[in-house]
């Protein structure tokens, strides 16, 4: 065994990692120890991390060492270094969401997606920091302070998941998990410049994940590449009996399509997504990014999806009300810290009003008043009935092309503080991702190069419902071309 393993956390790979294991050459405890000591010396300056769990992740890495030296079959993600959304539950460990309300909560179980990522082999390093519940785009959210963006020090990382992608970013992890409710997955990706994919919903068990809106919230993976994404997203998918909402549908081998053709393949580009709001720089880029596709043999089509300007109004009338309902069950009473009053009514006031942050306080406000008696078929049923509008639009677009691409965000990141004072603006940066969310489908984002400042921009792939290989296929064709330097 070296004693001295590979010192950029950027260089190692699902594969590449296995290898070293089987050839002996680093031991899985030596590679956790240095994901340790890079997250020791870089977690103060960026504020991924809320919790390492050092006990857990040695302790799953001496089970692999040992699998080695008995010379016994290792497990296919053997050894990798993940990072997990404090969102998850992880049990044992400290999972607060991003709220000051769930300080030191300690799960009495595991989330169903860790559970069958750790039994593949992989190795928890800790919990990393999102925005309170979830709830934001720029991971400014959290009680527990804002990550920074690892690619550019004074920008946001995106959110909510972003200490999960600026972890992977910044290599202190090889990989990590993150929740997309609206874009929290993919724009991240997309600001940070690494892979994000969010799945169909359903397609992996929400067993353990807190809910923020339960029937958007979805668990997806940030990794170096595409193909990681493939066998992680492969290992976590699948029915789940604690979960009513996993799917009972085959999961395919999503590694084994990846390097199926795209020639021929139909790509449609909806106008609506190139409207006014959109950036020139990232515009640019994407648009070099669709030619290097059709370079690659794809045929374009250019679509209308026309209730697409909808969409930022119809996800958060719906988002807030799924919210103002999941956040009832902190009281003070059931769930997290309790705040002592002379009456009941008190203590839920206190409770409620030092543990939850401004924006979660702002959405459960709004989600309650949209589900109000006189306010309910004016707001919250209308909502519901153009996002069914949303997700024809996505099928009679998937009837004509056999992927979708767009912009994953309008802009790319911006400064630390610069819309934490208008919320509008801050829920207008999701307007290209909360569509996929809406109609379900999964949606991929990939580096499709750098702005004149140095910024990442994101390519946004959407598949077919349960159509995640052919979004993963084009997406690993597009980075193997270069997609990233476009």
């Amino acid at each position: 065994m070296t004693s001295n393993p590979i010192s950029n956390g950027h260089e190692w790979t699902v594969d590449s990692i296995r290898e070293a294991l089987l050839a002996k050459r680093i031991s899985a405890r030596e590679l956790t120890a240095d994901f340790c000591r890079r997250i020791e010396r870089r977690n103060a300056e960026l504020n991924a991390y809320l919790t390492v769990c050092p006990e857990r992740a040695y302790k799953q890495a001496d089970y692999l060492d040992g699998l080695v030296a008995a010379r016994k079959p290792l497990p296919s993600l053997a050894g990798l270094p993940l990072a997990v959304k404090d969102v998850l539950s992880t049990k044992g460990v400290v999972t607060t969401c991003g709220s000051r309300i769930l300080e030191g909560y300690r799960p009495a179980f595991d989330a169903t997606a860790i559970e069958r990522l750790e039994r593949a082999g992989a190795i928890m390093l800790g919990k990393t920091n999102c925005d309170e519940f979830a709830m934001g785009g720029s991971n400014e959210n959290s009680a527990y302070g804002p990550v920074r963006n690892p690619v550019a020090m004074d920008r946001v990382p995106g959110g909510s998941s972003g200490g999960s992608a600026a972890a992977v970013a910044a290599g202190l992890a090889v990989a990590a998990l993150g929740t997309d409710t609206g874009g929290s997955v993919r724009q991240p990706g997309s600001f940070c410049g690494i892979p994000a994919m969010m799945p169909t919903y359903g397609r992996i068990s929400r067993y353990g994940l807190i809910a923020f809106a339960s029937s958007l919230d979805r668990v997806g993976t940030f990794a170096r590449n595409v193909r990681d994404v493939a066998q992680i997203m492969g290992t976590m998918a699948g029915s789940d009996p604690m979960d009513s909402t996993a799917a009972v549908v085959p999961v395919p081998d999503y590694v084994h399509g990846l390097d199926a053709p795209v020639k021929g393949l139909r790509i449609g580009v909806p106008t609506d997504y190139f409207a006014e709001g959109l950036d020139p720089a990232v515009r640019e880029k994407v648009e070099a990014g669709i030619s290097l596709l059709e370079q690659l043999g794809c045929r374009r089509t250019e679509l209308s999806m026309p209730h697409t300007e909808y969409a930022v109004a119809t996800y958060y009338l719906i988002a807030t009300a799924e919210a103002s309902s999941n956040l009832a069950r902190y009281d003070g009473v059931r769930y997290g810290m309790r705040v002592p009053g002379g009456t009941l009514m008190e203590m839920y006031r206190k409770t409620r009003g030092g543990g939850f942050g401004a924006e979660v306080k702002r959405r459960i406000m709004l989600g309650t008043y949209a589900l109000s008696a006189g306010y309910y078929d004016a707001y919250y049923l209308k909502a519901q009935k153009t996002r069914a509008l949303i997700a024809r639009d996505f099928a009679e677009a998937f009837q004509q092309v056999d992927a979708i691409v767009t912009p994953t965000s309008p802009v790319p990141a911006f400064r630390l503080g610069e819309r934490t004072a208008d919320p509008l603006a801050m829920y207008l940066a999701d307007i290209y991702t909360v569509t996929g969310s809406l109609a379900g489908v999964p949606g991929i984002s990939v580096p499709c190069g750098k702005t004149a400042e140095g910024l990442p921009v994101g390519l946004q792939i959407f598949g077919q419902p349960f159509g995640e290989g052919r979004a993963l296929q084009l997406a690993h064709a597009f980075e193997r071309a270069g997609g990233g330097n476009v």
